[in-house]
């Protein structure tokens, strides 16, 4: 204050007002269903990487539901099935398409030569669809396909194309199995908006930004530049 600096942020008031109220009911309704305390929302501009608003919890004021920690831009969550778009798109880079066929069936995953350790995923309707396209299977969000998926792409390959898409957390390669495909790894929320950013750019990341200028009474300190990163070839972002 004393220096004189003026920070203008990307921030819309009319969503960030908006998004404050979606936030109080939608913490309040999780709480009464699901015993979940807290909640928190990032929107971003997907053509120029600007945070258009982000509450980073219920309440800042309420620390005994940790009020003043920033869920959205330093907590880590499980993103559940919402990180499946990025196995799929890995697979389409290793040529598989969206006709590929795989079986929705009951099966159980040994990648360790160790029974005692193998992996029998359900589907969330505890029902099995048989034969069904990586298209439709992605759509319904069903749960084998998926796993199997990320069996074919390998899960090397699956954490080199989600950190492409700027998922910067999943670092730790001995901790993940068949299961990071419905989400048994965590990541930022302002990183999962900015990588599903990618799909709507035809495969561009546009650095995320929550500053437009920086400024004196006599000078710009900083200001907001569009920095653009080819991520996915379009024809694959697109399937």
């Amino acid at each position: 204050r004393t220096a004189g600096l003026k920070v203008i942020p990307t921030l819309d008031w009319q969503l960030q007002k908006t998004a404050e109220e979606v936030i109080a009911r939608g913490a309040k309704r999780n709480n009464e269903l699901y015993q979940g305390r807290n909640a928190a929302l990032v929107a971003e501009d997907p053509k120029t990487g600007e945070i258009l608003a982000l509450v980073g919890s219920q309440d800042y004021f309420d620390t005994a539901n940790d009020g003043n920690f920033n869920v959205a831009a330093q907590g880590l969550r499980q993103p559940g099935s919402a990180i499946k778009p990025f196995v799929y798109a890995a697979a389409f880079k290793k040529g598989y398409t969206p006709e590929t066929v795989v079986f929705d069936l009951e099966t159980e995953f040994d990648t360790t030569l160790d029974p005692a350790k193998s992996y029998k995923p359900q589907n969330f309707t505890e029902r099995f669809l048989g034969p069904i396209t990586l298209r439709s299977a992605l759509a319904q969000s069903v749960n084998v396909p998926a796993v199997k998926v990320l069996y074919l792409v390998g899960l090397d390959e699956a954490l080199k194309t989600a950190r492409e898409f700027g998922l910067s957390t999943l670092t730790e390669r001995s901790r993940y199995g068949l299961s990071l495909v419905l989400g048994g790894g965590e990541v930022k929320l302002i990183d999962l908006v900015g990588a599903y950013s990618v799909f709507a750019q035809d495969g561009f990341r546009h650095r995320q930004s929550l500053v437009l200028k920086v400024e004196t009474k006599n000078k710009i300190l900083e200001a907001y530049q569009d920095e653009i990163l080819p991520v996915l070839e379009p024809q694959y972002a697109r399937l």
